[in-house]
């Protein structure tokens, strides 16, 4: 059984289809990347996958179970840290973490020795008689992100949990969600960074104009996207791009600082006829190489697909 199932999922505010016929599925125990750009339906998804917002058409199920029938058994497995969410101010970082422990009737002990591992794991233990306003922005994520955890969740939703913070504070959030995964909790994610969806997730989907149009692993979305492969081309002299117009296979020829930047559709008949018009020209060739596409290049290209 899959843990989260999004069946025909739309949302309609007035005019605005914020969300369009939105179908997918995360897997037992994956870190599942939800990206897109601004306005793209991400955050709309989400708050109705946690029970905020009503859909206007379709369902998603939570371990089988409809999200709408059955919101208080579906909040108590589920660990939500929204992109504009925040601590309790005027608490301390302990004192945020036993309120939420309370919150979720865990009992006195075991929340006082569950907050007290967070507070280590999250490297916060030194602070945690501080308040939370004196916190830095990355000492208040790794807050929000113990807050979550406090309930021990099935599942894990995070809209953006790296994003502005500092180099440790990254790190430290990526490697215990990463963690935490392995020990077999699920987690959802947004992001606007490639390199964490990269490093991080087992599968994502890219949704643009409230409709998903690419799910995949990233090396599946990778090699998808071949047609869009690029050879960098470093010659002995500058020359007009325009020399390769009719080579078979090539698309386009830039140049790009100090190499030739080419967008081809088979590798093999671009290069060979490279060579041959570079020998003809009397060009030497100081380096060639064929770089991978990008999980950045799929994101644009989809986006730029999906834009009609």
């Amino acid at each position: 059984m899959n843990v989260i199932q999004v069946n025909h999922l739309s949302k309609d505010f007035g005019e605005v289809k914020a969300v369009d016929q939105v179908n997918f599925f995360v897997k037992p125990d994956e870190i599942f990347g939800f990206l897109g750009p601004n306005g793209a339906g991400k955050t709309t998804t989400i708050r109705m996958m946690t029970g905020v917002l009503r859909p206007s058409s379709g369902n998603i199920q939570i371990y089988g179970k409809d999200v709408w029938e059955n919101q208080i058994m579906i909040k108590q497995i589920l660990g939500n840290v929204p992109e504009e969410a925040n601590v309790y101010m005027d608490l301390t970082g302990l004192q945020n973490l036993k309120f939420i422990g309370e919150l979720y009737s865990i009992p006195k002990e075991i929340r006082k020795k569950r907050a007290f591992h967070l507070l280590r794991q999250f490297e916060l233990y030194e602070r945690r008689d501080s308040l939370a306003k004196k916190y830095s922005k990355g000492m208040k994520q790794r807050l929000l992100l113990c807050m979550a955890l406090m309930s021990e969740p099935k599942i894990l939703f995070l809209d953006e949990p790296t994003s502005g913070l500092d180099v440790q504070s990254s790190i430290i959030i990526k490697n215990l969600i990463k963690e935490y995964n392995k020990k077999g909790m699920t987690v959802f994610l947004t992001t606007h960074n490639m390199d964490v969806a990269n490093e991080m997730c087992d599968r994502i989907a890219i949704i643009n104009k409230g409709k998903i149009i690419k799910c995949d692993t990233p090396d599946n979305l990778r090699t998808l996207e071949r047609e869009y492969q690029t050879i960098n081309l470093y010659l002995s002299k500058e020359i007009n791009p325009s020399i390769f117009t009719n080579v078979e296979g090539i698309k386009t020829v830039s140049k790009d600082k100090d190499y030739y930047h080419a967008i081809v559709s088979d590798i093999d008949q671009a290069i060979s006829g490279i060579i041959k018009i570079t020998r003809e020209q009397n060009i030497k060739i100081n380096k060639i190489n064929t770089p991978e596409p990008s999980l950045e290049e799929v994101f644009i290209n989809a986006i730029k697909e999906g834009g009609d």
